[in-house]
């Protein structure tokens, strides 16, 4: 198989001794006000730790949360979850771009971090605008002129036009760290690799129109798209089964995505029938434990569908275990509850007894990886993006690359 490349420049292109901008994606859950370890920290200190050791002077930007939720806060604590992730400090500022900020970046001896406060809490941030409305904030302005060059290490903010993101390519030489990098090339991967064998795609979640929109994208590239979650109920619905229904009205999950898209998801069916594989058997909570019932044998739904079955998971490990590429996009059902994780699980257990290039992502997806045992080390690549994933997919451009591209 072959690969393409990148259109923006890397670390490897940075020259040494710079005083470095960069910007990483440390959102994190937050219980009882503190920030929790995740992965993301783990992947952004391979970034951050490159440059240290090349003897750069570094100064952080990150986000948390939105203004008006719960879980917008200080980075103050995210500042020492990375500085655990990194085994050495990293000093934290209260300020993005005033006097108190100004004077810690040009305090930086080479190899200091520093991480400033929550990107979100500047007013310019956070509205979508074009790059060059961005790039002329005063936050941009006033910070842009302390640094020698920008790295974009968050690839999972990439589909958002932000100053953070946009803005600072557009005035200062601008490169991509690691995880922008791996990510970048694993999730094209799918659109422009070259494969021999067969090409599998797992496409569960909760969002119909994220589904239709992977297969127009890559319909022409994958040759079985393996369905579960909420949109397998509902394309089991454009089949004719009797699920894909809200059993309560205020639910909300089916009823609505079916009026808006059922149309699109039966002609679907009708287009790549042939490339469409549904559940023949769905699993449900029976007074706390797991029950099944076959799709053929369902008159009507009266339970709510947690999981594909298990002889549908084993199905579709089958598939895998023929494949020499197969890519994962959501979960197949409620994976964080043990009995319902049967699908997501035995189709990553398939992945890992393979030897077929992997991509794990969308959302938490790549959660159960860690949460069951298995080791990230088995697969090609686990992308810790969400948004800025399924727009890889669906061939849409990346906001944030793009800006790369253009410096």
């Amino acid at each position: 198989m072959s690969t393409s490349t990148a259109t923006f420049d890397t670390l490897d292109d940075l020259d040494a001794g710079q005083r470095v901008l960069v910007r990483l994606d440390l959102n994190s859950p937050i219980e009882d006000g503190e920030p929790q370890d995740n992965r993301r920290f783990e992947r952004h200190a391979r970034t951050v730790r490159e440059l240290a050791d090349a003897g750069h002077r570094i100064a952080l930007l990150a986000h948390q949360g939105r203004p008006g939720r719960d879980d917008f806060t200080s980075l103050a604590g995210h500042a020492e979850i990375l500085a655990s992730s990194l085994d050495r400090d990293v000093a934290f500022v209260g300020d993005i771009y005033g006097e108190t900020a100004v004077d810690a970046i040009e305090a930086l001896d080479a190899g200091e971090i520093l991480l400033l406060e929550n990107t979100r809490m500047c007013d310019d941030e956070l509205p979508e605008e074009v790059p060059e409305a961005k790039a002329d904030t005063a936050f941009v302005q006033s910070l842009a002129p302390h640094f020698d060059a920008y790295v974009n290490d968050a690839y999972s903010a990439a589909h958002r036009s932000h100053a953070s993101v946009v803005g600072f390519p557009l005035v200062v030489p601008a490169y991509a760290g690691r995880v922008m990098e791996t990510e970048y090339e694993a999730n094209t991967a799918i659109a422009e690799k070259e494969f021999d064998g067969r090409v599998t795609m797992v496409v569960g979640g909760t969002k119909a129109t994220d589904v239709i929109d992977v297969m127009n994208n890559l319909g022409g590239t994958v040759d079985d798209f393996l369905l579960g979650g909420i949109a397998g109920e509902l394309f089991l619905r454009a089949d004719g089964a009797p699920v894909g229904f809200d059993l309560d009205p205020e639910q909300g999950l089916y009823d609505s995505q079916w009026a808006s898209n059922h149309e699109l998801v039966e002609s679907m069916l009708d287009e790549r029938r042939e490339q469409i594989t549904l559940a023949t058997d769905l699993a449900y909570d029976d007074g706390g434990r797991r029950a099944e019932e076959v799709v053929a044998d369902i008159d009507e739904k009266t339970v709510s569908y947690l999981d594909v079955g298990t002889s549908t998971a084993e199905a579709y490990a089958d598939v895998v275990r023929d494949s020499e590429a197969v890519f994962v996009k959501g979960a197949l059902g409620v994976f964080e509850e043990e009995p319902f994780s049967v699908g997501t699980v035995t189709v990553l257990e398939a992945i890992v007894e393979t030897d077929c290039f992997s991509v794990v992502g969308g959302g938490d997806t790549s959660r159960a990886i860690e949460m069951y045992g298995l080791g990230e080390a088995d697969f090609d690549h686990v992308s810790i993006a969400g948004g800025a994933y399924i727009r890889a997919l669906t061939g849409q451009p990346l906001a944030g690359v793009e800006a790369l591209k253009r410096s």
